[in-house]
């Protein structure tokens, strides 16, 4: 049997987003999955169209790559070190002040996938997951790019919060996950409700 490579490649990134097949084909705005299962099948291969579907939700991912095969399926990947500005404050407290902030430093991200800004986070709510004092490497993604199961410093009008997004049981809504989940509550907060979106895409645990 031949070996399906296209399927391999398209079943690693949805495996990287940490979604099922039917929910990836709606989030890259696809009306349902089949397109996908014919391309498991071996009917199909990974179109142009539906490349550029996927890399316009996930630009970490490498057009080239996901079309051919060639280099690596996270774009930048092979860089060495990213520096980003490092501020000595609380995340979920200055992050809408930050453009008034200076930045303590630069640090330096070994491997690491392209951030903006490097924060501390300070609240207990995320527990061994995420212990108060870690510095969290932060990057902007647009509200309608959200992975459930990821990590994000979500911003509303009601508050601003780190924690784990989780889809809702209506669609309009997410959940806001807590890595403690014995002491703090889940919190459902509107999609129209988000102001702004910051996905964690790296933790720097310093023991003390």
């Amino acid at each position: 049997m031949q070996e399906n490579k296209n399927w391999q490649r398209l079943e690693a990134v949805i495996r990287w987003a940490n979604m099922s097949t039917n929910y990836f084909a709606l989030h890259i705005g696809l009306s349902r999955g089949e397109n996908l299962y014919q391309i498991k099948r071996g009917n199909n291969g990974i179109s142009l169209n539906l490349a550029e579907r996927i890399v316009k939700h996930f630009p970490e991912i490498n057009k080239l790559w996901l079309l051919t095969g060639d280099g690596e399926m996270i774009a930048g990947a092979m860089h060495s070190s990213l520096e980003v500005p490092f501020y000595r404050v609380d995340a979920e407290r200055a992050i809408r002040q930050v453009a008034q902030l200076e930045p303590e430093c630069m640090l330096g991200l070994p491997l690491a996938e392209k951030c903006d800004l490097a924060m501390v986070y300070s609240d207990a709510a995320m527990g061994r997951q995420l212990p108060a004092g870690t510095i969290v490497f932060l990057r902007e993604v647009a509200p309608d790019a959200l992975i459930p199961g990821k990590e994000y410093l979500v911003c509303s009008a009601k508050f601003d919060a780190l924690r784990v997004v989780r889809t809702a049981e209506q669609p309009d809504w997410v959940r806001l996950v807590a890595g403690d989940r014995k002491n703090y509550d889940d919190m459902l907060l509107l999609r129209s409700e988000i102001e702004r979106v910051y996905a964690v895409c790296a933790k720097l645990t310093i023991n003390q």
